[in-house]
């Protein structure tokens, strides 16, 4: 998958510093552990193969797994005039099968319960990354040293137009969103022609469709040899372990050429410029951006710590005047996108209906102006730099994945030749003064900014770039100085397998009950100083509002943190930051949740303001109007958006109008019921559902029960319902399902892609059958390797991607299959997902064993690694108890799935009836109406977006 930008409130943002120059290679014997700066820190070691591959370990034992994150130094930037999205393709055919391993490359790793596997690629480098147990570190270490080392032979003709197909539809979906060819369109504003960034990561249709075999060949030889990538091991691994298996399956890959890197070229503009385009939006977006320094330029550090005061915080300047104060705008951000020639800083903002852009263009100026003349308050930066550390800590919870610990080890190594490079980072952060910061603020943002403002009306889309003869490749001869060692493993034996597997431990969890009448669970965790509470309230989710205003639920959590015990909105926000904590709630179908993160040293007064958030929420009026417009300005949002836009209407359709579940699985409402809340309504709500007995609070982090007993006594044991009675949870009535399949239409004119969702209810998740269906649910669409996905992706390459899945309830849950898919194969995408649905249900075509082995697998070897973090295991508990499970679910579940026959799941999978599904379309009905009408599926309705039916024409 290809990936945007990176905004600079992300952790990886950190893991940036000075010094681009390339470091000498350590020596083979490894580098000695890097020293540990103050507070929270990666130690690592390292060390080099003779063929150049560098290799950064991390040493981590919470849990049974490692973390295997290999980064190329090659991304969009590298592409020559004439072959963009040669990177992003490239990342597409390396899951394809190598010379060793025929099939999937994903297929091995389901068999050993990998986690967290994807690639993506930037502007700037390509990476492949998962989790896998302890035991398939060897498994993990073949397949990627065979794609890096035995790929060529096989990337055939047929591998490559099957991604190139893939990629194709990858790029409709991103384009066929409201506001999708922005960031194409800025880039060629904002970088000359010919400039390494002046066009898209995905690249353009005309390129991708001449790519040709001996182009992408080239471009492996040129850039994934083992000198220009670095590989970090982090988990369950030691130096001396790591030295020994990747000299064993990388040691005999032969270096690549030394590709020359891009010279850093910030194209510092000089002259302001603007530009408006038109799309099928909701309201008006205003983009503005400037391009800014490099990684390893310390001003790249401040500038984030001036985008978080400008625009990177709920309490920050602009937030404050124009979405609280002026009330211009519906949302407002700012941030530094980092990249490693040059970065940009960017603002923006969805405009409020009826506003003159240009009025809040006018204000952003303003705060800019006065920002840079009078430098941010000390209080402000001092908050900017709690935020960002507290960010960093919460984030190296991980070991993998996005953005934990194994990709800032790689990130930092790639961009600046140094693993530890987070440390100046942090350094740079935690020291910079106001001047400083200001003094950069005024260097890069004083002009040259590019605005680009897209109004509601009708697409024009962007004309693709001409096509383009491009030069004959040559590349530079290798490097003598690299050395290769003799192959240590005989391929011909296949793919490693282990033997054994990490047994699943689940953390002991410990009960108490408040005096308010809340159970308090707790699960301790010691990864990092943070503390996690999560407060379930049974009967205060979406199902609560049948009966009433639909969004009632979600509307009045989302108002809990806008101002609790007089303290207002932004002052409320202004302490959470200074704190270093995070809260805010939310709603899920059957109960509302409010949560806390906080910093260990922070813990008492973060408690004290969770406590006043949950029991004395202002509801001032002034900000339910102003959260009131931009809910609704979201609603528009979700109905210009294909996917949102179909599970708005889907649930009344399922469930039919009255049900407490035939709401927006959004949960947010209609214009017309937010429009009717009034502060009564959520006052009635809060008390007779926020309530603390029969609730459950979850505690999950760096304490212990005798520690936190006491300060949830003080803060929350005296809390008590009010006079009035508590609302009972609503009743959820069983719903038969229709009589015969039915198909309803949503236009969304000059759509490149049709967004499918074929639906239907299935048992509850307290079912007794519950587990045999989920599995089930995983053989035909649950996994990238399942049965839907492999067809429209991987066979007929339609789609960049098709899932199904029932989300949990304790009602009928709602099972939904979807698939985006290019728009002239929309009917025949539907025939082969009702096909696939029938052959599956009916016996034709049951699951076999491998296939159940697999989803096996892939649900109870992954365990280990699953709870790595608090959130993970908070959840879990959460769902223990809103579903009446024991504690020891995980592991009975286990337990079942492990001992599930291939002829249960037979019998799972006939609760599937592809007669009388229910499919939502949302496409350019132009295209697609009489192709959907011509297969018969059942009776076809045109709705509009609020699920309203259309008189048709025909």
């Amino acid at each position: 998958m290809s990936t945007p930008p990176r905004h600079s409130g992300a952790v990886l943002a950190l893991a940036l510093a000075a010094g681009l120059g390339a470091a000498a290679a350590p020596a083979w014997a490894g580098a000695p552990p890097a020293p540990a700066t103050a507070g929270v820190d990666i130690p690592y070691e390292e060390f080099t193969l003779p063929n150049g591959l560098r290799v950064v370990v991390h040493t981590d034992r919470k849990a049974p797994i490692v973390a295997v994150n290999i980064w190329y130094h090659v991304g969009s930037k590298d592409e020559p005039l004439g072959r963009s999205g040669f990177a992003h393709l490239f990342e597409h055919l390396m899951f394809q099968a190598s010379e060793n391993h025929d099939g999937e490359y994903f297929a091995p790793f389901k068999r050993v319960g990998a986690t967290d596997q994807n690639g993506t690629t930037s502007t700037d480098r390509t990476n492949y990354f998962q989790n896998v147990p302890t035991t398939a570190l060897d498994t993990a270490l073949w397949m990627e040293s065979d794609r890096m080392g035995h790929l060529l032979g096989a990337v055939t003709r047929a591998a490559l137009d099957e991604q190139r197909g893939v990629v194709q539809n990858e790029k409709r979906q991103g384009e066929n969103q409201p506001y999708g060819q922005a960031w194409t369109r800025l880039m060629k504003a904002l970088y000359p022609e010919g400039h390494p960034y002046s066009h898209s990561v995905i690249g353009s249709m005309n390129d991708l469709d001449a790519a040709t075999l001996d182009d992408v060949h080239q471009w492996f030889r040129a850039w994934y040899g083992p000198n220009n990538a670095v590989l970090v091991l982090a988990g369950d691994i030691d130096l001396a372990t790591a030295k020994e298996k990747v000299a064993k399956y990388f040691g005999h890959i032969p270096a690549g050429p030394d590709m020359a890197q891009p010279a850093v070229d910030v194209a510092r503009r000089t002259e302001s410029t603007r530009e408006t385009m038109h799309d099928k939006v909701p309201q008006a977006r205003i983009y503005r951006v400037w391009n800014v320094a490099q990684v390893g330029d310390p001003d790249l550090e401040r500038l984030q710590l001036l985008a978080q005061v400008l625009g990177g915080s709920r309490s920050s300047r602009l937030d404050a005047r124009l979405l609280h104060r002026d009330q211009l705008v519906d949302s407002i951000s700012a941030g530094t996108y980092v990249k490693q020639l040059g970065s940009n800083f960017i603002v923006i903002a969805n405009v409020r209906q009826g506003v003159d852009p240009a009025k809040v263009e006018a204000v952003i100026d303003e705060e800019i102006d006065r920002l840079l003349a009078e430098g941010p308050t000390a209080d402000e930066l001092e908050r900017a730099r709690t935020v960002f550390r507290a960010g960093f800590i919460r984030g190296i919870e991980r070991i993998g994945g996005f953005g934990g610990k194994a990709d800032t080890l790689a990130e930092c190594a790639v961009y600046a030749g140094d693993p530890g490079c987070f440390r100046e980072s942090l350094r740079i952060i935690g020291t910079s003064t106001v001047a400083q910061v200001q003094s950069a603020g005024r260097a890069w943002l004083g002009g040259g900014d590019h605005t680009l403002v897209i109004l509601p009306g009708a697409r024009t889309p962007l004309a693709e770039d001409p096509t383009v003869t491009p030069a004959p490749w040559s590349l530079p001869e290798v490097d003598a100085r690299y050395v290769v060692q003799p192959s240590a493993v005989d391929r011909s034996l296949g793919v490693p397998l282990p033997e054994e597997f990490p047994e699943l431990t689940f953390p002991e969890v410990e009960r108490a009950t408040l005096g308010n009448g809340t159970t308090v669970v707790l699960a301790r965790r010691t990864g990092v100083p943070v503390v996690q509470l999560r407060y379930q309230f049974p009967g205060a989710g979406y199902s609560a509002d049948a009966g009433g205003s639909a969004g009632t639920a979600g509307f009045t959590m989302g108002m809990l943190d806008e101002g609790a015990a007089g303290l207002g909105a932004l002052e409320f926000a202004d302490r959470a930051e200074a704190l270093g904590a995070q809260l805010g709630a939310g709603a899920g179908l059957d109960a509302g949740t409010v949560w806390l993160s906080s910093l260990k040293s922070e813990l008492e007064p973060s408690l004290a303001m969770f406590a006043d958030m949950l029991r004395r929420p202002d509801f001032a009026r002034a900000e339910i109007e102003r959260v009131r417009a931009t809910w609704i300005a979201n609603i528009a949002q979700e109905k210009a958006r294909p996917q949102t836009a179909a599970l708005r209407v889907l649930p009344p359709l399922l469930y039919g109008e009255g049900h407490p579940y035939a709401m927006p699985f959004t949960g947010s409402g209609t214009e017309a019921s937010i429009a009717a809340l009034d502060r009564d309504d959520l006052v009635a709500f809060h008390q007779a559902r926020i309530r603390p007995e029969g609730a459950t609070l979850v505690v999950v982090g760096d304490t212990r029960l005798a520690e936190i007993l006491p300060l949830l006594e003080k803060h929350l044991g005296d809390w008590s319902g009010s006079g009035q009675a508590a609302a009972a949870a609503p009743a959820i009535p069983a719903v038969a399902r229709p009589a015969a399949a039915r198909v309803f239409l949503i236009d969304q004119p000059g759509a490149v892609q049709a967004s499918i969702y074929a639906g239907q209810l299935v048992p509850p998740t307290t079912d007794e059958g519950a587990v045999r269906f989920d599995i089930a649910n995983g053989v035909l669409g649950g996994d990238f390797t399942a049965r839907l996905n492999m067809n429209l992706r991987e066979d007929k390459h339609w789609s960049y991607g098709v899932r199904s899945g029932a989300s949990p309830a304790l009602g009928q849950r709602p099972w939904l299959a979807s698939a985006p898919v290019q728009i002239d194969r929309t009917a025949d995408a539907m025939a082969e997902m009702r096909r696939e649905i029938a052959a599956f249900a009916g016996g034709e075509a049951p699951p076999t064993v491998e296939e159940v082995e697999r989803i096996r697998a892939i649900n109870t070897l992954s365990l280990p690694g699953a709870y790595e973090t608090a959130a993970s295991v908070a959840s879990t508990i959460a769902g223990n108890v809103l579903y009446g499970r024991p504690d020891d679910y995980v592991l009975r579940r286990k337990a079942e799935i492990e001992g599930m026959t291939r002829e249960q799941v037979a019998e799972a999978a006939k609760s599937f009836d592809a007669g009388a599904l229910t499919w939502v379309v949302v496409g350019d009905l132009s295209e697609i109406e009489a192709p959907v009408r011509a297969l018969g599926f059942g009776e076809v309705t045109v709705l509009d977006a609020d699920g309203r039916p259309v008189a048709r024409q025909r």
